[in-house]
């Protein structure tokens, strides 16, 4: 079974800014308001430590590998609940030029998974959804106030 969930926003600045922006992970807690911490090294690979609050439901932290990561365009990890094939998460931002001044964001997941039925009900996709889209609107005002 898989569930997935696709968000996006217009941001009015270049590529190249709001990626900057995006990936100071160490500023995050600043502004973030989902994602509330990010650590390790952000490569193709690594195991990484996020800690997550989605609206209305308690943080929680998770271990995703790094699955891909090009500039300006896109970050992607995978994390497990315990073992691979019971519930997995894969979790990708992605970046596009609308045009010199404006940039698409997109944040998604798609969740596979024996276990997916059972965990990811109605509440907890909205509760995630929303989380997505809240981050995605911090981003475009953060990026947006420091002049694009």
């Amino acid at each position: 079974m898989a569930k997935t969930i696709n968000t996006s926003i217009e941001i009015g600045a270049p590529i190249d800014k709001v990626w900057e922006t995006f990936v100071d992970f160490k500023r995050w807690p600043e502004w973030n308001p989902f994602v509330i911490d990010l650590s390790g090294n952000v490569a193709v690979g690594e195991k990484l430590s996020v800690r997550i609050r989605p609206p209305g439901g308690k943080a929680m932290t998770f271990k995703p590998k790094v699955l891909e990561l090009e500039s300006e365009s896109e970050l992607r990890w995978v994390g497990r609940f315990l073992i691979p094939g019971i519930f997995d998460g894969e979790h990708r931002f992605q970046l596009e030029p609308i045009s010199a001044n404006r940039t698409r964001f997109t944040q998604g997941e798609e969740f596979r998974g024996l276990l997916v039925g059972l965990l990811m009900g109605k509440a907890m996709h909205a509760k995630t959804t929303q989380g997505f889209e809240n981050m995605n609107q911090a981003l475009k005002d953060r990026v947006e106030a420091n002049g694009g």
